[in-house]
């Protein structure tokens, strides 16, 4: 019956984007453009079944790219349609205990579809700071010194938690659109506690033991509820996205779900179900998990009724995390890259070209590939091209709509594109042109790679992708022309304040994306 009347709907010249639809998007952690089979089928050694049905029934993207190689400033971006280095964060990400990054009065996806009658929720991973109620006087005893023991808690921790964590944490995303928060805010840091809309759920009383911060696992120290278990992080977050959808369809509304993963991301604690099931390693096991998360969501919408008229989005904030232990991946025959020099961190493409899905019934035709150039920032110009909203003149700068390339057509939509290194690092892409404004990746804690790709003493790389995907060429020297042209381009787009047609904006501070460059100097 539901193909019979998508059939009519078809014929008659309408679709279900006539309605609003439900938005879903699910964002995974630190997941490679080549751990989704679809995207490497012949040295992608993982299975993900779920995710490779997503991109059958939808339109899978292989050019699509984050603003960074690392966790917040994407989420910045992917949030507001605005590159992160046009606010504050420059380099790295929002740190423990940072106060908020998104500002107050700056439009998000949730708050646009808010005010279009959306019920919005953010389920999963903030990583985008929040206004804690931490005194200089006690900040010590929420953050212990990182390697070293962990210390016995005392009277003094136990009273200043229960001081701070039973009172409201304001900054947090339900002063950014959303209606509604569940998670934990960064899986591998404290609180080891869920987080409901403002308040832990509970009063951490322990730190959390020495044996969950080996290895893989958490990453610093602190505040944890007494007998936390890493491996209940994930389940449980699908648990309540899945509760979400079930609850929202008996609401006159329409929902947006916004759903970052907080895998495979460390801490990779993975379930015993799961434990030894890729063959491979455990951070293979654990993306195995983390599709199963993904396809129970996609299983609660077919189960509800509502997957016909919902937009679902799948991506990952960037590519894969050297803690997989990619060369041991490697040697079994998985390359987490796929085809794409670097990983994580990297200014290279392996660092922020990631796997983007859209499965948007009566709209986007099954079994469709593009690869034209996209970006994360694009979702806010797409979210309200197809509600018919005009956004303001200071939201959605970097934003470009999706709708033509959903609906069929070939043409590019993009001019250029900017993704940064963890340490700031830019890149711009125009056409299949890549330039890298300095030398190496600048991905390793901050120090700069002497050498270029090609192994020569440039200030900078050019690679055409079309001929060199693994960007092995740098054609710097060979093409200045070209050179002066797009560093041009950069300027106008730092300058402008936007990348996007219409009055020119102010970057929150200045932006020094030449820095890397002049240092060669």
């Amino acid at each position: 019956m539901k193909r019979l009347v998508l059939i009519l709907m078809l014929l008659s010249g309408t679709s279900f984007a006539a309605e609003k639809p439900n938005i879903v998007i699910i964002l995974a952690d630190d997941l490679g453009y080549g751990d989704v089979r679809c995207n490497n089928p012949d040295r992608g050694k993982i299975a993900t079944p779920h995710i490779d049905k997503l991109a059958k029934q939808g339109m899978r993207f292989t050019d699509a790219h984050t603003s960074s190689g690392v966790c917040s400033p994407t989420r910045y971006a992917l949030l507001t349609g605005r590159y992160h280095w046009r606010s504050r964060l420059q380099a790295g990400i929002v740190t423990y205990l940072e106060r908020p990054l998104i500002a107050p009065q700056r439009l998000t996806l949730a708050g646009l579809l808010k005010q279009q009658d959306y019920r919005t929720a953010a389920i999963g991973k903030w990583h985008l700071g929040w206004d804690w109620s931490i005194s200089r006087e006690q900040r010590e005893l929420f953050a212990p010194a990182r390697n070293e023991p962990v210390p016995k808690v005392t009277e003094a921790h136990r009273a200043a938690w229960r001081e701070v964590y039973s009172k409201p944490i304001q900054g947090g995303p339900t002063t950014r659109g959303f209606d509604e928060y569940f998670g934990t805010d960064v899986p591998n840091w404290p609180p080891y506690a869920f987080i409901h809309n403002d308040r832990t759920v509970g009063i951490p009383s322990e730190f959390l033991p020495a044996a969950l911060l080996k290895g893989a696992l958490a990453g610093l120290p602190g505040p944890a509820l007494a007998d936390w278990k890493l491996e209940a992080v994930l389940p449980t977050l699908g648990d309540r996205a899945c509760e979400f959808i079930e609850r929202s369809v008996k609401q006159p509304q329409p929902f947006f779900l916004y759903m970052p993963l907080t895998a495979p991301h460390t801490p990779i604690a993975v379930n015993s179900e799961w434990q030894g099931k890729s063959g491979l390693n455990r951070y293979a096991d654990f993306v195995m998990e983390t599709d199963a998360v993904v396809g129970r969501v996609l299983a609660a919408l077919e189960k509800s009724g509502v997957a016909e008229k919902t937009l679902v989005i799948f991506t990952s904030d960037n590519g894969c995390s050297p803690l997989a232990q990619i060369p041991e991946l490697q040697k079994l025959g998985h390359f987490p890259s796929g085809p794409l020099r670097g990983h994580k961190a990297d200014a290279w493409e392996g660092g922020h070209r990631v796997p983007f899905i859209i499965r948007w019934p009566g709209v986007v035709r099954p079994e469709l590939r593009c690869d034209q150039l996209v970006h994360q920032t694009d979702l806010m110009a797409t979210f309200a091209d197809l509600l018919s909203v005009k956004l303001p003149d200071n939201a959605g700068e970097d934003s470009v709509s999706l709708l033509p390339l959903l609906r069929g057509g070939t043409q590019p939509i993009r001019e250029h594109a900017v993704s940064h290194s963890s340490t700031g690092l830019a890149s711009l892409r125009k056409g299949t042109w890549k330039i890298i404004f300095g030398s190496g990746s600048r991905s390793e804690g901050g120090a700069a790679r002497k050498k270029s790709a090609s192994g020569d003493d440039t200030p900078g790389q050019l690679y055409d992708l079309a001929t060199d995907l693994g960007e092995k060429t740098n054609l710097w020297s060979k093409q200045p022309a070209l050179v002066a042209e797009l560093t041009e381009t950069m300027t106008r787009i730092v300058n402008s304040g936007r990348s996007t047609p219409g009055p020119q904006q102010a970057n929150d501070v200045p932006v020094q994306w030449r820095r890397f460059l002049d240092g060669a100097k």
